[in-house]
């Protein structure tokens, strides 16, 4: 009799701990666009992609730094969608924002009219730092489809996040990513500038 009351008691306490375990959700996060418009318009077609990033946070949890050497992956605190592809997307989103067109899409994605211009980004730092600060560090490149010209560079962004939340951090995140794409939307007018000088010809 004992027995069975142990097992009966041993086989509620599992079930409460699965029941417990399996109504814990985690929290999505997703980076957003937050570039203001600059009150030009264009027809610029640009493609976004591909987007490299660093293994360590290639993963669908939020990765942060805890110690020197030390990264922790949070189980419960997840990317809506893969990191690499939601930068991707962000950055596109500012992009058109930045240089007012409604032709800028996402690799290999496409819109009706063809890219002008591609944009290749490798991340190489995407980091969290809870309640210190978040660094974004980038090579990217923007190369011309017409002539093959192309523009290369580097950002490199730090911004201090005194909260700990990983709301935080993400929008943390979007607002350096915001600052990328300035970088990368610079390049581009560069590139188109100087294809419509080449295109007038000489001054007589």
């Amino acid at each position: 009799m004992m027995k069975k009351l142990e097992m009966s008691i041993i086989g509620c306490v599992v079930a409460v701990l699965i029941c417990g375990c399996a109504s814990v959700s985690p929290q999505l996060y997703a980076l957003i666009p937050t570039a203001a418009p600059s009150g030009e318009a264009s027809d610029l077609a640009v493609t976004v992609g591909p987007v490299s990033v660093p293994e360590a946070v290639d993963r669908p949890q939020l990765v942060s730094i805890v110690a020197p050497n030390k990264l922790r992956v949070d189980e419960f605190n997840r990317w809506a969608s893969p990191l690499k592809n939601g930068i991707a997307r962000t950055v596109a989103e500012n992009l058109a924002v930045i240089m007012g067109s409604p032709y800028v899409s996402v690799f290999p994605q496409s819109v009706s009219v063809a890219p002008s211009y591609r944009v290749a980004i490798d991340v190489v730092r995407f980091e969290s730092v809870p309640g210190s600060e978040a660094r974004l560090g980038a090579l990217w490149s923007v190369r011309s489809a017409a002539d093959g010209k192309s523009r290369n560079g580097a950002t490199t962004l730090a911004e201090p996040v005194k909260e700990s939340a990983p709301a935080a951090m993400v929008a943390a995140h979007s607002r350096m990513l915001g600052g990328l794409s300035v970088d990368i939307a610079a390049a581009i007018r560069s590139l188109a500038a100087g294809a419509r000088k080449g295109a007038a010809g000489p001054a007589k």
